[in-house]
This record gives structure tokens, sequence and C-alpha cells, in this order.
């Protein structure tokens, strides 16, 4: 009897170490992680290329101001910017604060198969002043959620560029949205493709400047929006792709 309780004194000890170090490890992450993010409204120009500055941006779509603001959305699925998780929560979801300061409207408008969110579909809103803070909304479909890849957003990026050019802004802002949507996405490599896309399609309407075949308003800055977990990785992203963008 003596032995028996005696393993089980040493059974119990040996489960309460293990929790412990359970503990001390999840209290270790959350402070690494509180340790990472970054305050809301801090800006960072991460490279200039072209003429065009490439500031990071911790904000959300709906209150960054800016000349246009991009915002991209997946083909719609029930709640799914609501869906938390995968979604992120309300209080950091992006897409969440747009449609409430929009009055329901992207909830509608999705729902409603306005606006489907194939792949590279584009719907150009401009709302009342003082509703969000871009004075132009231009939404961008993502296409359907289960397929998607990072390389698509190169070509998203072009899109938003071209868009940019048409409407003849200074500026735009740039919302990926992905997590917000839920998508679990490599962050780094999303916000350089990105930024390969927006100067691949710069630098063809300045190759057809060159030919006096358009005529271009330059653009001076792209501000990259991220939310305060993922700022510094998205950094990252955007000055590689820079590096690797021949002048």
């Amino acid at each position: 009897m003596k032995k028996n309780f005696t393993q089980q004194s040493a059974s119990a000890i040996q489960n309460l170490a293990i929790a412990v170090m359970i503990c001390s490890v999840w209290i270790t992450g959350t402070a690494a992680f509180a340790q990472t993010t970054t305050a809301i409204g801090t800006a960072k120009v991460w490279g200039t290329l072209n003429g065009i500055a490439i500031e990071g941006v911790v904000q959300g779509p709906s209150a960054q101001v800016s000349d246009l603001q991009v915002a991209c959305l997946f083909e719609y699925t029930e709640g799914d910017i609501f869906n938390s998780p995968p979604a992120l929560p309300p209080a950091l979801n992006g897409l969440v604060h747009l449609d409430q300061d929009m009055k329901g409207l992207l909830t509608e408008i999705r729902k409603s198969g306005k606006f489907h969110g194939h792949a590279n579909e584009t719907l150009l809103i401009s709302p009342p002043k003082g509703t969000i803070g871009g004075k132009h909304l231009l939404l961008i479909g993502l296409g359907d959620r289960n397929k998607f890849s990072p390389e698509l957003m190169i070509g998203i990026g072009s899109v938003a560029m071209r868009e940019a050019l048409k409407l003849g802004v200074s500026n735009f802002s740039f919302a990926s949205d992905l997590k917000d949507a839920g998508i679990d996405s490599p962050t780094a490599l999303v916000a350089g493709n990105v930024v390969k896309g927006i100067f691949e399609a710069y630098r063809t309407q300045l190759w057809l400047k060159d030919k006096e075949m358009v005529q271009v308003k330059p653009i001076s800055k792209v501000m990259l929006l991220a939310g305060p977990a993922f700022f510094t990785t998205a950094g990252a992203g955007i000055q590689e792709a820079i590096s690797t963008i021949k002048n």
C-alpha cells in the first residue's frame, strides 16, 4: 500500500511539473507575441522605387486616410468575415470595421451578388465624405478562398495600380485583408508579391508613356496596411521585394 502511495505521489508531482512547464511556455509565448505587436498608427517607409514611397502602416482600411483605399475580398460565404476564428476577432478585423462604417454595404453587395469577388474582379465606390478615410474605395476580388495562392497577389497588386492610375490619384492604400478573412497566409511573401505587382503595372505605364501612348500622373506613395501583429513581418517581405526589383 505504501509503495502504491509513493508511486501515485511521484506521478502527481510529475504531472504537476509538466503542467507548470506548459503554463510557463504559454506565458512566455504570450509575452513574446505582445512584444512583437506594433501600435496602431505606426508608419514606416520601407523603400522607394520610381519615385514611389512604399510605406507600411498599422491601420485598418476604414480608418486610413488616402486618395484611394483598396480592399480585397474572397467570393462570399455566409458570415465569412464575422466567423471568428478563423477570421480575426471583430476588434482587429479591418473588413468588419469597413463593413460597419459603410453601414453594412460590404456584406449587402456581396450577399446579393452585386460583387461576386471573382479573382481580379473590381468595383469602385465613392462613399460620402466622412464615411471612411479613403476618398474612393476599390474592391478587388480574390476568388475562391479554398484555391488561394500567394502568387495571386502579384496580379492583384497590378490591378490596384492600374485602377489607381486610371483615377489619377496621387496615392493609395492597399489592404490584402487575408487574415481578416481567415486565411493563414505567409505575410512576408504576400506583401512582397503585392509590391512586385504594383511596380510591374507602373513600369508598364511608364514604358507606354515613353512611347507617347499614354499619359501618366505620377503616384508618390503607396501605403500597405497591416495588423499590429504582422507589421514587421510584412515590412521584411516588402524590403526583400524592393531589393529584387531591378532599378
